[in-house]
């Protein structure tokens, strides 16, 4: 139980605490002039650093704590390249048939991009493009994944529909109807992952400072000027890569999206007879329940899953402990090994759960792109915001973009996915009852 009460809370990861290739990295101080200044070290501001610099730019990336801190950190490594409510269908219905074609085509390539980006860099990340999985928990959940297959299959994408048999030979879970996998996705250890692109991007030419919390940015004649503790930057673009993590600097964000915390698990590895009846294939699964339930495997063979919870007191606790139940329960897993780590992670989650970029004034960008996809779509987002930062209008990019659109009555409404979530529970038991 040590392992698990120090992984708790906000504090470490699983990766975090596995990790083979952190390093430390300096704090700014003095002054520096560059084309790009990026705040925040997780996924899409070092994709952006990567992609930019290989552009030719100057970039610095300016973290607060150190590279993949927050929900880059905190995930469980599924690398999934479809969006998580919508389909196809609905998002040619949403944005139109020309802005919603290039949406869909940026989500198609977003898995292929980051395993490329992988082999490209030689990044030892523990990646297995396997495929990504989707059981149905009920027989009106399988008719709707029947047709979101065929939807990403149209689209030449490696998307099949698997009956009853094949989900259950592929996962080693009883009582799915069926359900679909998409062969682009996969799974890694996304802090090894946040680290190989850091890398990368350094030996691009990119600048990363750790421990460098910006205090301001104000507007120049020139561009914009970031402060922080001990050093300051003047910068023609910058890009907010903070998600869920942007602290007071920009109140107007906080109030676009839901904050969700997640919570995930890693048991102890499990014993190789117990492990080879289970995803032998070596993909992710993310079921359709509303109350997801999800799992893999990381290289030592510990289970991983994740899970939200109800509004209430020691959820820090109590989410793990439940969460490691359902694992048992699910799996048929009696002698299911005990919880070695517990950790939680934030997540903005867009009112639509579609990807976008936020307006927040001349040459200065948010993006917003995780809604429970996040290795996949901030990887692609930040190849597509290299482009703006070479002179791409930010309006020709597949990703919508506007200034912030603030939540009606969000001191409240932030709360809703928690508040929900016991509704969600009992949805899903009257699902799989039909």
């Amino acid at each position: 139980m040590n392992a698990i009460a120090r992984q708790q809370g906000d504090g470490p990861s699983l990766w975090h605490a596995v990790s083979r290739t952190r390093r430390d990295r300096p704090v700014l101080q003095g002054a520096i002039d560059v084309d790009l200044a990026i705040v925040g070290g997780g996924f899409s501001g070092l994709s952006t650093a990567l992609h930019a610099v290989e552009k030719g730019l100057s970039v610095v990336v300016l973290e607060a704590e150190f590279i993949a801190w927050g929900a880059t950190g905190r995930n469980a490594g599924f690398v999934v390249p479809n969006f998580a409510k919508m389909d196809p269908v609905d998002i040619f219905a949403h944005l139109g048939p020309e802005r919603g074609d290039k949406l869909i085509d940026f989500a198609a390539g977003s898995a292929d991009l980051v395993f490329d980006l992988i082999r490209r860099h030689g990044i030892n990340c523990d990646a297995l493009q396997s495929g990504w999985i989707q059981p149905a928990h009920s027989a009106a959940a399988f008719e709707k994944i029947k047709s979101r297959a065929e939807q990403w299959a149209e689209r030449d994408r490696p998307a099949v529909t698997l009956d009853r048999q094949e989900i259950e030979a592929l996962t080693g879970a009883r009582g799915y109807v069926g359900g679909w996998m998409d062969g682009s996705g996969g799974v890694l250890n996304p802090v090894e992952y946040a680290n190989g692109l850091a890398e990368a991007a350094e030996s691009a030419g990119a600048r990363i400072f750790e421990h460098t919390p910006v205090t301001s940015i104000d507007r120049t004649a020139h561009g914009w000027a970031l402060k922080t503790a001990a050093g300051s930057v003047q910068a023609g673009k910058v890009l907010i890569a903070t998600n869920a993590y942007g602290g007071p600097l920009f109140e107007a964000l906080r109030r676009t999206y839901f904050p969700l915390k997640v919570f995930q698990i890693a048991t102890a590895p499990l014993p190789r007879e117990i492990r080879s009846r289970l995803l032998p294939g070596g993909q992710g699964v993310g079921d359709t329940r509303r109350n997801l339930f999800t799992f893999r495997f990381d290289a030592d063979n510990r289970l991983i899953s994740g899970g939200m919870h109800i509004l209430g007191p020691g959820a820090d606790t109590r989410v793990p402990q439940a969460t490691w139940r359902r694992l048992a329960k699910h799996l048929d897993l009696p002698d299911l090994p005990p919880l070695a780590y517990a950790w939680s992670g934030m997540a903005a989650v867009e009112p639509d759960f579609l990807p976008r970029l936020v307006d927040l004034g001349p040459n200065m960008i948010a993006g917003f792109a995780c809604n429970g996809r996040g290795i996949a779509m901030t990887t692609a987002m930040g190849k597509l915001l290299a482009d703006w930062a070479s002179g791409a209008d930010p309006r020709d990019l597949p990703l919508p973009f506007a200034p912030p659109a603030p939540i009606p009555f969000h001191g409240l409404m932030r709360h809703a996915p928690n508040m929900l979530l016991g509704w969600s529970m009992l949805r899903d038991r009257l699902d799989e009852a039909r």
